[in-house]
């Protein structure tokens, strides 16, 4: 059983001001990158197929070089085996349909189709939810969305999935289809280890690839002049490596126009504190006094 999951570097909204460029276009290099959150319910399903079935995880992005942090990042949670990295400047500025080609054609030219390849729901930095069923569309697999919870049955080749539905109320259908399947994760998403054995198999591959990724990072982090494509579960393809044409990705590939653009307003760098030392008896009565209202409900 062989996995794919495909992950996004997003900006770290918390570290204030994102920066553009005067074109309306996400300046990454100079804006904190960390993994976007709704991949991490992608990641917890691939890991609970791994953990209950066996086989092998591949973490897949698109993106400049600073996106290995995310991809260790991705490693240390879904314990995977192998990362792999798309990256030049001919995929930058990429909307969802340029993406979805690009990351399609690295599942493509992977040495085996892989029988799931999992998403998230949608990214922090594009709101639109487009990635996922895109890329499904290239490697025409049977697609479920909005998928919080999932049985795969390898004998019988096929993936049974609970799904949300979005009606006058919420509704949950359950639906099956064959292998191999196209999974995009909601954030209700949750990953279950019944059994004793599961739940076994999971500490051990939380060790040894914890490991796997502090590896990495310490090849990451050294300053010789060894390159990260050394590293035997590092891969990281170019276009001419997927033999893309650059018309058709990228920027030039991407139908989407950018109107326009609001930048986020950074944060106060200051906030109002009293500090409050817990071993004073007046301290703690003023604390006490200042949390009770609330406490009552006013």
């Amino acid at each position: 059983m062989r996995s794919v999951v495909l992950t996004k570097g997003v900006p770290d909204f918390r570290e204030g001001q994102v920066s553009f460029d005067e074109d309306g276009h996400l300046e990454r290099g100079k804006t904190p990158t960390v993994m976007n959150p709704n991949d991490k319910y992608a990641l917890r399903a691939a890991l609970q197929t791994k953990v209950r079935q066996g086989g092998t995880v591949s973490l897949m992005s698109m993106g400049p070089p600073g996106y290995m942090e995310v991809l260790q990042e991705g490693m240390r949670d879904v314990y995977a085996d192998d990362l792999y990295l798309l990256s030049d400047r001919e995929m930058g500025a990429a909307d969802t349909w340029a993406t979805a080609m690009t990351a399609a054609t690295g599942i493509d030219k992977l040495d085996e189709r892989p029988d799931l390849v999992f998403a998230g729901f949608k990214t922090a930095d594009g709101e639109t939810g487009h990635t996922g069923p895109q890329t499904e569309w290239c490697l025409d697999m049977p697609l479920i969305t909005h998928v919080i919870s999932l049985e795969v049955d390898p004998d019988e080749e096929h993936v049974r999935a609970k799904r949300l539905v979005e009606a006058e109320a919420d509704e949950i259908e359950t639906v099956k289809a064959p292998l191999p399947a196209f999974i995009v994760t909601d954030p209700e998403f949750e990953a279950s280890y019944h059994r004793a054995e599961h739940r076994l198999e999971h500490k051990d591959l939380r060790e040894t690839t914890r490991k796997r990724a502090d590896e990495f990072g310490e090849y990451l982090a050294d300053d010789s002049e060894k390159e990260a494509t050394e590293w035997d579960r590092f891969t990281m393809w170019n276009h001419a490596d997927l033999n893309l044409d650059p018309d058709f990705i990228g920027l030039d590939g991407s139908p989407t126009i950018v109107a326009g653009v609001d930048p986020i307003p950074k944060a106060p760098s200051e906030r109002e504190a009293t500090p409050v030392d817990p071993e004073d008896e007046a301290d703690m009565e003023g604390l006490i006094d200042e949390l009770a209202p609330y406490a009552a409900g006013d």
